[in-house]
């Protein structure tokens, strides 16, 4: 599985691709940050974003994409532009016909470090111990990206199970779905 994962930002917007599977060693493919101006308006910085993600997209052609969801912060402003930045990741991907996947936060720091609240140099040094890398990858944004790729990796499989499950007890008859539940 090779997936791609965004860490959506407008200032920085970190990238990686990994590929790998479940309970093997997962290999790195490629790390880095779409930078866009602060001062510049907000269309330009939007269209650097994207045509920073599709550059990532046409290079390594992942199946799917992996995105840091949104959560309420108390800067307004910060988070509507990760707001956008991420709608921009996902568009890309749509566009593709890539599936999407959202993960918080607190589901990354989970999965890679056995923590949700893991604080980024404890994400930085596992997603560097897990990746078999030399250095933890900079900035914070480059290895939060690569931790959301390995998020997915991880989880994936168990979210698919959970889907087909749910959707399997949505069809059974109403009585089943009584004992199911």
């Amino acid at each position: 599985m090779r997936v791609l994962g965004v860490d959506p930002g407008l200032t920085r917007c970190g990238i990686g691709v990994v590929e790998g599977v479940p309970g093997r060693p997962l290999t790195m493919l490629g790390v880095g940050v779409v930078r866009t101006p602060s001062d510049a308006d907000i269309g330009p910085r939007l269209v650097a974003v994207e045509e920073g993600i599709e550059r990532w997209l046409d290079e390594y052609r992942p199946e799917y994409v992996a995105v840091e969801r949104v959560f309420s912060q108390h800067n307004v402003r910060t988070v509507m532009g990760t707001a956008q930045a991420s709608a921009v990741a996902m568009l890309c991907a749509s566009r593709r016909g890539l599936p999407v996947a959202l993960h918080t936060p607190s589901e990354v720091k989970a999965a890679v470090t056995g923590s949700g609240r893991a604080d980024k140099a404890q994400v930085g040094a596992m997603v560097t111990r897990l990746l078999r890398l030399d250095a933890p990858p900079k900035p914070a944004d480059a290895a939060d990206a690569l931790a959301l790729a390995i998020c997915h990796i991880w989880r994936a499989p168990t979210l698919n199970r959970l889907q087909q499950a749910h959707a399997a007890a949505r069809k059974a008859p109403t009585s089943v779905r009584k004992v199911i539940r």
